[in-house]
């Protein structure tokens, strides 16, 4: 079985966002950046079916060279090889063309994505991929077992969660519960070492149109100082929540 993970490069959760150029561009000056944490547990998935089955995993990125490092971090975790589209990804419809292409020339059986990436939290390149291709998809994905051709997937539904049973080749959209936190893959020192010497190929993209375009960011309006209120003063507090606060 051949596995390919879609890894986006994300600041990390405790990075200071600002913005550039007449805030239509993101600063990444000073910024740390990670593997996307739904990302993440769809590796740690991979590497456990490789380590089950014999499957072969495949990390895949749309970035620029800033992106190696994490890709190099997802080869240290356990993946066999890594792929680099060499392009900014600033449209979902544009990086799902991309790992489509991929999909396609490397005839993958099974594909997992973060349901989302935590920076744009589009949630909409894995529906996309699966359009383009005509592929099985499932979405929200919190748990996965694949015997054969078949697959048994386990999905977020409102209220509860769904199993379904599907055939490969097949995209899922993978978040927490995919695999534990706890069972998260740290590099170790022989991992790493490793990473060095598996392949890690830059590809040109297919095409650079893009059907989206971002006009401005904005950062949400910084919080208002903490007003303490003596807990014997009830009065106040009511009058506070009520004139001020307005939310009673």
């Amino acid at each position: 079985m051949k596995i390919l993970v879609c890894i986006s490069h994300v600041p990390d959760t405790t990075s200071k966002i600002n913005f550039t150029n007449g805030d239509t561009e993101f600063d990444t000056n000073g910024v740390q950046f990670v593997i996307n944490p739904n990302d993440e547990f769809g590796l740690t998935k991979a590497v456990m079916l490789k380590e089950q089955q014999g499957a072969s995993v495949t990390v895949v990125n749309v970035g620029g060279t800033d992106a190696e490092a994490t890709l190099r971090k997802a080869l240290a975790i356990g993946a066999d090889e890594a792929i680099r589209i060499n392009a900014n990804p600033t449209d979902g419809m544009f990086v799902a063309k991309q790992l489509a292409e991929v999909v396609k020339n490397g005839g993958y059986d099974l594909i997992i994505a973060g349901t989302e990436s935590i920076d744009y939290n589009g949630g909409m390149v894995p529906g996309m991929m699966a359009a383009l291709l005509g592929y099985n998809f499932v979405n929200s994905c919190i748990g996965l077992e694949v015997t054969g051709s078949e697959a048994k997937v386990v999905r977020e539904i409102d209220g509860g969660k769904e199993t379904v049973s599907t055939s490969l080749p097949l995209i899922v959209g993978g978040k927490k519960g995919l695999v534990e936190e706890k069972d998260l893959r740290i590099p170790n020192m022989r991992g790493i070492m490793m990473a060095r010497s598996k392949a890690l190929a830059v590809n040109e993209p297919t095409g650079n149109e893009t059907a989206t375009q971002a006009v401005k960011f904005e950062k949400p309006a910084p919080k208002s100082a903490c007003k303490m209120i003596s807990p014997d003063n009830i009065d106040e507090l009511v009058d506070l929540l009520h004139n001020e606060a307005k939310v009673i």
